[in-house]
């Protein structure tokens, strides 16, 4: 559309841009309310995120805290004679054990000939060599070690070559006062062996003081290992390595002795982890009930950019403070989803792995607040809730996780889980992601309707504009040849009388 020429009131002597603005003021109104609308939704939509984001937290703190039977079920270790053994123990610990450590495990250790002084100084590789051993860790895994030692390697370059490869699995030193070389295998086991695949490998370590090898046999020199040799509540075993689990239980062997180890539920652990359960529940359940119950301000619509300009940052935060409020108030999803939460929470759970005295909060120190403002907040007793983990904490966890067919057979974890589950999908399907498309959830399609809208009736002002500009600028032409003919008549009429 070409642009129309404007004449702003040159005749008349009126404000036409101001006439004109006026005018567009209430044609703009419906503009407005639709920008308005659109603002509104916006704001909406943010605020269900949010709750989303508030049952993800819950949820998350569910599976990380209450589901993980590791997280719930950590067990406190004490040994009667920590320099004999000290240990840690899994969820599935026995609780006690009396341990006789009859002999530590150590390692095989070869030694250089005494007699074959190995001079620091002097020595150097002549020539490259690949040296082949076949290993045996102590516990009898086998793997084989191929080093390449480069020509001119000293003998601090081959001592940091055996100790970094991993397959041969050893500590290496040179003492110079002596002379000789000391090689230790990490892993500790009567199996222990290092066995020089070929005649190369044998020459080098004989440059090393290790003499009297022949290829495929064992690097001479050696003090063998030994296997950690213990007798456990009667049973006499023995393990490869000081350290080992037998029933969830791990033991590190320090020296020989007798010790009883204690193993018992950390209730401090299991207690602390349902102490945050309800705190974050309460926490969630609050917050979903001041939304519901949040005020709305009909009164104080969305500020138009013109009203925005009229005020200061302080009155617009004021008003936009009361203009967002209630977005969610009395929302069917999360009226729904509170509804069934409490029922999650107060429910019964039924099933073989629940014990009389342990199927509802209520009989492990959880209970509803009776004052009906707090809107089913849970307290907690916690001397009640201490000794029930103390006389039976498997079936405290269960009261939260036991799996089943039907809401009466889970837990009351798995319940909320799967109430917060669906009610994440139905605020997604309404509000969806920041990731998603605005034609992928329900307040989004709105969105791009108004959007259109929008659009439609910007460009349909511009025409309205257009044409109060026109006609104005008719009656402005209009007015001009009207002065123009009266002054032609009064110069024609004045000129007359004059002759």
């Amino acid at each position: 559309m070409a642009n129309t020429l404007r004449i702003s009131g040159l005749a008349s002597g009126m404000d036409i841009d101001k006439i004109v603005s006026d005018l567009m003021k209430a044609e703009r109104m419906p503009l407005d309310k639709l920008k308005q609308k659109k603002q509104l939704l916006e704001w909406q939509r943010d605020d269900y995120r949010s709750m989303n984001t508030l049952l993800q937290g819950l949820d998350d703190y569910l599976f990380s805290n209450i589901t993980l039977q590791s997280s719930m079920f950590k067990k406190t270790v004490s040994s009667s004679n920590e320099s004999v053994v000290t240990a840690t123990a899994g969820s599935s610990a026995a609780n006690v054990a009396a341990i006789q450590v009859n002999q530590v495990a150590t390692s095989a250790v070869w030694l250089s000939d005494a007699t074959k002084r190995v001079d620091k100084a002097s020595f150097s590789v002549d020539a490259d060599v690949t040296l082949t051993i076949n290993v045996t860790n102590g516990d009898g895994t086998t793997k084989q070690a191929a080093i390449t030692v480069k020509k001119g390697t000293t003998l601090d370059g081959v001592i940091a070559q055996l100790n970094s490869n991993l397959d041969l699995g050893v500590s290496a030193f040179y003492d110079e006062q002596t002379g000789r070389v000391s090689i230790m295998k990490k892993e500790m086991g009567a199996q222990a062996s290092l066995v020089l695949a070929d005649q190369a490998t044998v020459d080098f370590f004989a440059q090393l003081g290790f003499t009297n090898t022949a290829a495929g046999q064992e690097l001479t020199g050696k003090t063998a290992g030994k296997d950690a040799d213990i007798t456990i509540n009667g049973l006499r075993t023995t393990r490869s390595s000081n350290t080992f689990t037998i029933n969830g239980v791990t033991y590190t062997v320090k020296g020989t002795g007798t010790a009883t180890v204690s193993v018992e539920t950390d209730v401090d652990a299991m207690f602390n982890a349902i102490k945050g359960f309800v705190d974050k529940y309460n926490e969630v359940i609050a917050k979903i009930n001041a939304e519901l119950k949040e005020e709305r301000y009909r009164d104080y619509p969305p500020l138009t950019d013109e009203q925005k300009e009229a005020m200061t940052e302080k009155q617009i935060e004021l008003w936009e403070k009361k203009a967002r409020s209630g977005m969610l108030r009395g929302d069917s999803i999360l009226s729904s989803a509170l509804s069934q939460m409490r029922m999650n929470v107060y429910t019964k759970v039924e099933g073989a792995n629940i014990p009389s005295g342990f199927s509802q909060l209520a009989q492990i120190g959880i209970t509803t607040s009776s004052n009906y403002l707090d809107g089913g907040k849970l307290i907690i007793d916690e001397t009640k809730l201490r000794e029930k983990i103390k006389e039976n904490p498997d079936a405290v966890y269960q009261l939260f996780n036991q799996d089943g067919a039907t809401d009466a057979e889970k837990g009351i974890a798995r319940r909320l889980r799967d109430t917060i589950k669906a009610t994440i999908g139905k605020i997604e399907q309404k509000a969806g992601k920041t990731i998603w498309t605005n034609q992928q959830f329900a307040i989004g399609r709105d969105l791009i309707e108004i959007n259109d809208q929008i659009d439609r009736f910007e460009d349909r002002l511009k025409q309205i504009e257009d044409r109060y500009y026109r006609q104005f600028t008719a009656m402005e032409e209009a007015i001009q040849r009207a002065n123009q003919q009266s002054m032609y008549l009064m110069n024609a009429f004045g000129g007359g009388m004059q002759g």
